[in-house]
Parts: structure tokens; C-alpha cells; sequence
């Protein structure tokens, strides 16, 4: 009976030292983030989560999706095929008015990305100077496009009296042959794209002049509701990632050549350029939280001019409930 003990014993100290001594690590939760657009710097927040750890120590085994673009990615969180997305506020008021429960749980750009870039020359620069100016629009829907008409608005102005060109993704040859006088455009691009051209620029920034609701991390009812620590993990690890790209930019940005092709020689100049910008977009005393003001102003922007019918109810649509607690209590 003793030696069948010790043997049980030898047995299971082996089986102990195979394993390291420890308990098997718990299973990750696959996730796959709709991201939008390519990669880029202007993604180091997500990179840098994930490199440090950050989602995998809230349970969460990431990945990130350039494939999926922003229509398609409401669409399908609004199913719950996915869970999460990167959204812009606009699209998540249009889709809870069709019945799509988005829900937005972190604002990651705390001012509207969009700019209008001109040459000096054109002598545009502020929103009265569009009056009767040709401005090319990447698309006419879109973050790009809701904050052209916000700015339009907040100067008086209409479509009417500006003529405006669909250019696509055109914007810098566009303003640099002048087939326009001004493009609208992203504030952390194509601004520094022409300057790199042109050295001086004049930029309008939309964010100057209404406060908007931007890109955040979106998610549905359903997973609100029934996996709450999910959204909660999400929020935490990109809020520590997004903290440590405003702390240490040099860091995120040699994080991201990790996940971004081609960071070197003057595309890494300028990429440099445009991390640095895009944090400025990011700043807040709150990161990630939203404000019921913000989504007043970019609600009766699109009730303006038609893409809303009527209005939703803002409370549902946004919480700041997952954000990490204040210093302060």
C-alpha cells in the first residue's frame, strides 16, 4: 500500500514538472476588431495594447481587420457576427435610426479629423473664405463629408454657394495642380502630405469650430447586456494603449513597424509627422469618454441636412460606463 502511494506520488511531481509547476493558462477570447483602412500609425494606440499584453491580460486575443470597412463593419456588429469596431459617431446614429443597435463605449478622437487644406495663395482661411471657391470632397458621405457640412453650417454657408468636385482620395494632387482651391481631407494627412510639397499651407480645422463625435470603439446590445466584461476588457486595454502612445510616442511609433509596412526612410519621416498629429486629436482630460453635448451637435448636423429623419435617443446610443474610474473617485 506504501509503495503504490509513492509511486502516485513520483507520478504526479513528474506530470507537475512537465508543466512548469503550475495551472494550464486560462483561454483567450478571440476577437476580431473591423478596424477600417489600412494600417497605419494612426492605429498605434491598438498596436501598442496589443504588443504589451494589454488585451490578452483582460482575456482577449486580438485581431486586427484593415478588410473591413466601416458600412459593412456596422452591419455586421449590428448582427453580432462581430462584436467590435472602429465607428465613427455619425454612422452609429444612421444605424440605430435603421434598427442596428450600436452602442459607442469609448471615443478614441476626441476632435473631428477633418480639415480643409489650401494653398496660401488661395487666400482661404477661415470658413467664410469657401463662398463661391471649387472644393473637392473625397465622397459625399462619410466622416469627411459630415464634417464639410458642419463647417458649412457653423458659417452660414450651403452647398450651393460653394461648388464642389468628387475627387476621391485625390485631395493633395488635386490642391497642388489647383483642378481645386481646397480639398477636404483628414487632419492628420493630407495636411502634412502638401506641406512636405508646398512647406506652407493653410488648413481649417472642423474641430475649431463644432464639436463632433469621431472614430471610437463601438459595440452592440447584445454583448452590452450579456458579456459586459468583454466590453469592459476592450475599453481597458485600448485606454492603457492609447495612454502610453500619448506618453511615449517614439515608442508607439517603433511599435507599429511591427504591424505597418514600410515605416522607413521618408515615409517613416513623415509617418512620424502624422502620429504626432493624430494625438493631438486624441488629447482629453477623460480619455475615451463622450459627451451627451457632442452628440447633440452631430445629431442636428445630420438631421440638417437630411441624413436623419428624426432624432434618436442619444443616451442609448453612447456610455462612458466601461471607462477606467477618475483619480479623483
Amino acid at each position: 500500500m506504501m509503495r503504490r502511494q509513492v509511486l502516485v506520488c513520483v507520478a504526479l511531481a513528474v506530470l507537475l514538472s512537465a508543466c512548469g509547476g503550475s495551472a494550464p493558462e486560462p483561454e483567450l477570447t478571440p476577437i476580431r476588431l473591423a478596424m477600417g483602412y489600412v494600417p497605419s500609425v494612426q492605429y498605434a494606440p491598438f498596436y501598442v495594447a496589443d504588443q504589451k499584453g494589454y488585451f490578452a491580460e483582460n482575456g482577449i486575443e486580438v485581431e486586427f481587420d484593415h478588410s473591413v470597412f466601416e458600412s459593412d463593419a456596422v452591419k455586421l456588429v449590428g448582427t453580432d457576427e462581430l462584436q467590435f469596431a472602429i465607428v465613427s459617431g455619425e454612422q452609429v446614429l444612421l444605424s440605430r435610426a435603421q434598427g442596428i443597435p450600436l452602442v459607442y463605449v469609448f471615443e478614441w478622437f476626441q476632435k473631428y479629423p477633418t480639415a480643409i487644406v489650401s494653398k496660401p495663395q488661395m487666400g482661404i482661411e477661415e470658413p467664410s473664405d469657401l463662398a463661391g471657391r471649387t472644393v473637392g470632397l473625397p465622397m459625399q458621405s462619410g466622416t469627411s463629408y459630415i464634417g464639410w457640412r458642419a463647417l458649412l453650417a457653423e458659417a452660414g454657408l450651403t452647398e450651393e454657394d460653394v461648388a464642389t468636385e468628387v475627387i476621391g482620395f485625390t485631395q493633395v494632387a488635386a490642391v497642388s495642380q489647383e483642378t481645386v482651391e481646397a480639398a477636404v481631407g483628414y487632419a492628420s494627412n493630407e495636411p502634412i502630405q502638401l506641406a512636405q510639397v508646398h512647406e506652407a499651407v493653410n488648413v481649417i480645422y472642423v474641430s475649431d469650430y463644432v464639436d463632433l463625435v469621431a472614430n471610437g470603439l463601438v459595440t452592440n446590445e447584445m454583448t452590452l447586456a450579456e458579456r459586459p466584461e468583454l466590453v469592459a476588457g476592450m475599453v481597458d486595454a485600448l485606454s492603457r494603449g492609447l495612454s502610453d502612445a500619448i506618453a511615449s510616442p517614439d515608442e508607439a511609433f517603433g511599435i507599429s513597424e511591427n504591424y505597418v509596412e514600410g515605416l522607413e526612410g521618408d515615409v517613416a519621416v513623415t509617418q512620424r509627422i502624422v502620429l504626432d498629429e493624430s494625438i493631438q486629436l486624441w488629447l482629453a482630460e477623460r480619455l475615451g469618454e463622450s459627451e451627451l453635448s457632442s452628440w447633440e451637435a452631430t445629431q442636428q448636423v445630420l438631421l440638417d441636412i437630411g441624413f436623419l429623419s428624426e432624432p434618436q435617443d442619444l443616451e442609448a446610443a453612447f456610455t462612458n460606463e466601461f471607462l477606467p474610474q477618475r483619480e479623483d473617485g
